[in-house]
């Protein structure tokens, strides 16, 4: 079973270079490798997103709620769910 869907697969593809200079991914296999490799996680909500940064330990400058959501390394899939990546 795979760990990223095509949603999530896609949003990443589109959206990479809000999070890097050049792309490294052009295919949806190569975006699910990088993001297998990096370990990237899919939150279902903000909250969600919330309790990941907190858990991990970091410290988002005092952002709170849908500022986080500014941070480079959330993708918004559109769906609700949310990817994060950490570059």
């Amino acid at each position: 079973m795979r760990e990223y869907d095509d949603a999530v697969l896609e949003c990443f593809l589109k959206n990479q270079g809000q999070l890097y200079p050049e792309p490294v991914a052009e295919t949806m296999e190569e975006a699910e490798e990088f993001l297998e490799d990096c370990m990237a996680v899919v939150a279902d909500s903000l909250e969600e997103v919330l309790e990941y940064f907190e858990e991990v330990g970091v410290d988002l400058e005092g952002a709170e709620g849908e500022e986080v959501l500014e941070n480079d390394e959330i993708f918004d899939v559109g769906d609700g769910r949310y990817l994060i990546v950490e570059g």
